[in-house]
């Protein structure tokens, strides 16, 4: 979740008049973390991956299921079990945004050992195992991206009323103040958008129009002041409070490259790929209980932290605001970071021109430089009494105070000060999924990509506005199989100079487009086409994988694991395997209680949660959603 400060939290008023004090002390510690390690090279490839979890209440004599408002207890439990009495503990946890949520990873990175690729999935499982033999029995622990009833009445346990007209963090009509963690951070964040915006965050998801869908679908809000029925659409689901993004869950991935070039170039190409990788993850359909015509949370998540004002979203002239701000800051990235990306910036990029000018004078690159200058142009959103004053030259409080609430697709990350952890990128978009297997191999298929994007010098950089538009196209309903997504033709071409020793292009995937201007760079592809790939077309990323694998020196038992994950991904993109967003539609429109209205009650939400609990734990198989893996946790 990023910074977690602990002390006093100011209120929006007092964190607005610290703003200017943030941003100019967040430059000074990232130039004197810049100074200290922009040269370091040859740190190792390292890698983890971060699961979210939800707590869930079955209650069989109502058939009902509710989220567990216990995180912060359970969380206690596991630290003083694990890390607390045993720092090479193999699992971490943390908190996240819900107090029904938390955050489980590994305890040590992972290396660039092929054989940790064999690890990756009993890791996930210890977590799980750990965190369901602290709850009590009629609860259990679920990988699910968005709980299908979140924001209905008595979604929680204990039952908790929401306050949209008292004092409280989010003045939501639908989720409580309660659901919210407990860690002052996450309420001062929740209250401060709202204050600073202005208003309530404003979510509004196209409803699927079921036979029985009535049309127009239009709702009405009890105990509204005008404020929601104002800002709800018709045809739309409605949510109105940062609980409704925030309280989902997903799967990221981070890396630490070998230098900062290294991190720069892998920013820019997996900045490419995250829109293909999160339809292909595609696993949240369902939102306030009902059935929506979206599979994935993205823009869900970026509506529940808009802080921006009317001002900054170009509704009325700039007056009291210095910048029109073209996305909220839980977005796509808006500028690649390395030399080959800088002639693909091709969308506008608001920038604090005082804070790039400092960084240039001081010797910071253009590219880098408008990068920070960009991020800078937000507001921090929460801050601490006894974090206002610091030591520039030893803490980062404030740099990652703006950093660490610029949500993106990718996130560059500098080194913490003084510290021995080398310049990384995390990898943001997916969305994460039912059991340990599928949640392995999306986790793998990324890492492995890395690798062989370094290895082969890959170039899949296309200008960003057409990213964009992948990530606009990757949210739709059904778009791993529909969506038609742009994609480079020759990702053999750019062979990026700054990374070293890498080698050729590998033998039978050159490809035979070796024709001219960058209007014919890229073209519109399938996710079947860009995974699996389509002779004359795209070689496929799969295939570019196994050739990788098949020149590299891996034990028969690690082979075998890899090639169950990539089998995975290839039949998801081919559609011979469902994403989970498709298998849960599927499983609600066949339950004998479905009216096709597009309403999921609670009994349809206990039968899916349920199903998705013994699949989770390996009681039960789902071919369609995965296959027959051979699990490692089986």
């Amino acid at each position: 979740m990023g910074l977690l400060s602990q002390g006093s939290p100011l209120g929006w008023e007092d964190t607005k008049r610290y703003a200017d004090h943030v941003r100019k002390h967040g430059i000074v510690q990232f130039l004197n973390i810049y100074n200290k390690v922009k040269e370091r090279q040859k740190d190792v490839l390292k890698w983890g991956d971060e699961v979210e979890y939800m707590l869930m209440a079955v209650d069989e004599e109502n058939e009902k299921v509710q989220l567990v408002l216990r995180g912060s207890e359970v969380l206690q439990t596991l630290q003083e079990k694990g890390e607390k009495i045993n720092p090479n503990h193999p699992t971490l946890w943390r908190p996240e945004y819900g107090s029904y949520m938390i955050e489980g990873t590994p305890g040590q990175p992972y290396g660039g050992n092929m054989s940790d690729f064999n690890t990756v999935e009993d890791n996930m499982g210890k977590r799980r195992r750990e965190a369901l033999s602290v709850l009590k029995e009629n609860e259990t622990l679920g990988t699910i991206t968005s709980f299908p009833r979140l924001g209905c009445p008595g979604f929680t346990l204990p039952e908790c009323e929401p306050t949209p007209v008292e004092r409280g963090a989010s003045k939501s009509l639908f989720f409580p103040d309660e659901a919210i963690n407990r860690h002052p951070r996450f309420s001062t964040l929740t209250r401060n958008i709202r204050h600073r915006r202005g208003e309530k965050v404003v979510i509004n998801v196209p409803i699927f129009k079921d036979q029985s869908t009535p049309s127009p679908f239009v709702e009405t809000f009890p105990g509204d002041d005008g404020e929601s029925v104002r800002a709800a659409l018709p045809d739309h689901i409605y949510m109105d409070a940062m609980g409704f993004g925030m309280g989902n869950c997903c799967l990221q991935v981070t890396f630490q490259a070998c230098s900062i070039s290294e991190a720069r170039y892998l920013y820019d190409q997996l900045a490419t790929i995250c829109p293909i990788v999160m339809a292909l993850s595609a696993a949240s359909p369902f939102y306030r209980g009902y059935v929506s015509d979206i599979d994935c949370r993205w823009g869900v998540i970026s509506a529940s932290v808009d802080d921006r004002t009317r001002e900054e979203r170009g509704l009325e002239p700039l007056k009291n605001n210095k910048f029109r701000i073209h996305k909220s800051r839980y977005d796509s990235i808006d500028s690649y970071l390395s030399s080959c990306g800088e002639k693909y910036n091709d969308i506008e990029l608001t920038k604090d021109e005082e804070i790039n000018k400092q960084l240039l004078d001081a010797g910071i690159d253009k590219l880098l430089a408008q990068h920070i200058a960009h991020l800078f142009i937000r507001d921090p959103l929460s801050l601490f009494m006894e974090k206002i004053n610091l030591d520039d030259e030893n803490e980062s409080d404030h740099f990652e105070n703006i950093q660490s609430t610029n949500w993106q697709t990718m996130r560059f990350k500098p080194p913490p000060p003084n510290s021995d952890i080398g310049w990384r990128v995390e990898f943001r978009p997916m969305e994460v999924q039912l059991t340990d297997f599928e949640n392995s191999a999306y986790v793998v298929f990324i890492v492995l990509l890395t690798r062989v994007i370094l290895s082969y010098k890959l170039d899949f950089l296309i200008p960003l506005s057409k990213v964009d538009e992948n990530m606009k196209v990757a949210q739709k309903r059904n778009a791993v199989l529909e969506g038609m997504f742009y994609f480079r033709k020759d990702i053999f071409k750019g062979s990026n100079p700054v990374i070293d020793g890498a080698s050729a292009t590998p033998n039978g995937l050159e490809n035979s487009d070796n024709g001219g201007s960058s209007l014919e760079e890229y073209t519109l592809m399938s996710i079947d086409t860009i995974i699996n790939g389509k002779e004359g077309v795209f070689q496929g990323l799969i295939p570019i994988l196994n050739c990788y694998l098949a020149n590299m020196e891996v034990d028969v038992d690690t082979r075998c694991t890899i090639l169950n994950y990539l089998k995975l991904i290839k039949k998801r993109a081919s559609g011979e395997l469902m994403t989970m967003a498709k298998w849960m539609r599927e499983f609600v429109a066949k339950h004998p209680q479905y009216k096709q209205d597009s309403v999921i009650t609670d009994k349809i939400n206990y039968d899916l949660l349920l199903k998705c609990n013994r699949i989770a734990k390996g009681e039960e198989g789902c071919p369609e959603l995965i296959g027959d893996p051979v699990s490692r946790n089986k």
